[in-house]
This record gives structure tokens, sequence and C-alpha cells, in this order.
């Protein structure tokens, strides 16, 4: 196994509170997906809706996840005044939310 090399994931699970409207929803994520625009260290976002048919799902509804060179990178992008204005919108509106980053590492058989 070999972990890839200047790569950093930052992944967020989130439900949404049951009175967010869906247009709040759509705003919400494209300011999330604008992020990439406005903070340098994220280098790609991508989300979506689970699709599961396992229903393990635990509540979780979106997934949003981040591209980072570093967790440095990560680290910075945390403390971004535009991440905590957003984080405090965005949060603000979940009713669940789990946040992990990992290094992905490439198997080779």
């Amino acid at each position: 196994m070999e972990e890839t090399k200047g790569v950093v994931k930052h992944v967020l699970l989130a439900k949404f509170k049951d009175e967010t409207p869906a247009e709040n929803i759509e705003e919400l994520i494209k300011g999330y997906a604008n992020l990439v625009n406005l903070i340098h260290p994220m280098k790609a976002f991508h989300w979506g809706k689970d699709v599961s048919i396992e229903n393990m799902h635990q509540g979780f509804t979106h997934v949003f996840e981040s591209t980072f060179e570093s967790t440095e990178g990560i680290a910075e992008y945390i403390a971004h005044p535009a991440h905590v204005e957003f984080a405090n919108l965005f949060l603000a509106n979940l009713e669940k939310v789990l946040v992990f980053d990992y290094k992905p590492t490439i198997v080779r058989c």
C-alpha cells in the first residue's frame, strides 16, 4: 500500500434540519462549492446525496468532499474568514454532522 503524496481529503457528512427548505439547502451547497474560489489551499470540491440501498447512512443525507495538498492546507482553510463565516451559517442548518480528514492510500495488487 502506498499513501498518496500531496493529497488530503476533507469529508463532511450532513443531515439538514427538516425545517430547512430545499431552496436554502441548494444555496448552502452553492456557497460551499464557492469556497474553492475563495480559499487557495482548497483544490477541489464534490458533493452528493445518499443513494445507497443498504440503509446504513445513520440519518446522514449529504456528503461533501474537499481536496487539499496537506493537513496544513486544511488548517489554513478552517481558519480562513470565508470558511468561518460560511461554517457558522451552514452548521446552523444541520441536525447532525460528521467530519473526517484522511490521506488516500493506493492499494496495488
